[in-house]
């Protein structure tokens, strides 16, 4: 349907530009002269109200003709902007696809001490206390997280942190691997 309105816009646009010094003739009696019999605008059909009508076959002036195909114009030109806006959206959501299809995750639980850490490469996505005794001095309160480290306000019995990287090796059929990591810190 958009694609019918947009040719008609064009070859309309085409054909009236030739027209503009007749503007009070019909599109019909601008086909009926031989000379312009071959015009784009005399071998243009249009959809009214479901009944497809040869525009050389109305009264439509030449002039009511070309706000039609300037309205048409305008109508493709602004299907084609969202058609372009469309395209840039799939892309982008191709390009974050591929980036969590490479996502690489690890888990690391680390005990005794206040601050946690991912290996080189990676970035801290979380940190939590997961172990605490009252006698090691209960909840801790996590007072800095950023990209590189974490940090509770006092020693934690154990906590885990969790670190992420994107790998170029890594395929959309090769499963996502969560390996949790233990180390210790006296």
């Amino acid at each position: 349907m958009h694609i019918r309105k947009i040719m008609v816009g064009v070859a309309l646009t085409g054909v009236m530009a030739a027209c503009q010094t007749t503007p009070d003739l019909t599109v019909a009696e601008f086909c009926a002269v031989p000379d312009n019999a071959a015009q784009h605008v005399c071998q243009i059909a249009v959809d009214v109200n479901g009944t497809k009508t040869a525009l050389a076959a109305t009264d439509l002036k030449l002039s009511d003709a070309r706000a039609l195909a300037d309205s048409a114009m305008g109508a493709a030109q602004n299907a084609q902007s969202t058609a372009d806006a469309a395209m840039v959206t799939a892309q982008r959501a191709e390009a974050a696809a591929t980036a969590i299809d490479n996502l690489y995750c690890q888990t690391n639980t680390i005990q005794k001490t206040d601050t946690g850490s991912c290996p080189a490469n990676f970035r801290l996505m979380s940190c939590t206390q997961t172990r605490y005794t009252t006698r090691a001095g209960g909840l801790s309160f996590l007072r800095e997280i950023n990209d590189e480290t974490c940090r509770f306000n006092s020693r934690v019995l154990e906590m885990q942190v969790r670190c992420c990287t994107v790998s170029s090796t890594a395929s959309s059929t090769t499963a996502r691997v969560f390996t949790p990591v233990t180390r210790s810190s006296n």
